[in-house]
């Protein structure tokens, strides 16, 4: 899909309001990811009078929070059965070949703010229209193992939407059911990393999903999503079994 030149088309932004969501888990989710966005708000006194909406706070804080290396769209549907837009990087990339992401990549320099990123990215990445994005708010930065620093942007998308995997960068799109990560308890993921002249064995935890395993940044984003949303507490490691 081609981007159009005025990156203005990315900055009409709809902003969720919680009391209007019918679904009872993505209400609670938009409820918990909007007060921790307002909370990490640097200027609060600029709400004093307590005449501005919170649509506009929340982007008002995005618009505030410094901007990341990269960022990621944490997508899921707006439906009674939600679930969580991932993709698997093609197997030819640079960096991250063949895992389990969620659409994002680095912010360019005119993107303006780390939501124009995310969106932009979902956008080459997938095909995503922007005007399909209902935005909740963000979650803790992600340092990535390659050292960049990741933001994601969590947002609502209309389900049933096509989508259209770009080649040169996602070799799959597919979902997450929503609810079923909540309880579904993760896999130790066992991973081989070359550290110096060694071959060392990292032990993980991992989701299993649609034949996919989720695991990494990626997996670290989905269980604070969870904390954040639902309270699930998961210990997320990596711990070297054995060197070679």
């Amino acid at each position: 899909m081609t981007i159009p030149e005025n990156i203005d088309f990315f900055n009409k932004f709809s902003v969720a309001v919680p009391s209007f969501i019918r679904h009872p888990t993505l209400r609670k989710l938009a409820e918990r990811v909007q007060h921790e966005t307002l909370n990490a708000l640097t200027s609060p006194t600029m709400y004093e009078s307590g005449n501005t909406s919170q649509s506009t706070r929340i982007l008002d804080s995005l618009y505030q929070t410094p901007i990341a290396d990269a960022s990621i769209l944490v997508a899921i549907t707006h439906e009674r059965r939600p679930k969580l837009l991932l993709t698997r990087r093609a197997a030819h990339m640079n960096s991250h070949a063949g895992e389990v992401s969620c659409v994002g990549g680095k912010h360019d320099r005119g993107d303006g703010n780390n939501v124009v990123t995310a969106l932009r990215e979902a956008c080459e990445e997938t095909a995503l229209p922007p005007n399909k994005v209902q935005l909740l708010g963000q979650l803790p930065i992600q340092t990535s193992k390659s050292g960049m620093s990741v933001r994601p942007i969590v947002a609502l998308i209309a389900p049933g939407l096509v989508l259209v995997p770009e080649a040169g960068e996602i070799s799959r799109i597919f979902w997450a059911d929503l609810e079923s990560l909540v309880t579904q308890p993760t896999v130790e993921y066992e991973i081989e990393y070359k550290m110096q002249e060694q071959v060392a064995t990292i032990l993980t935890p991992s989701w299993q999903v649609d034949g996919e395993t989720v695991w990494g940044l990626t997996g670290r984003v989905i269980a604070n999503l969870l904390e954040t949303g639902f309270d699930r507490q998961l210990e997320w490691y990596y711990r070297v079994e054995k060197k070679r």
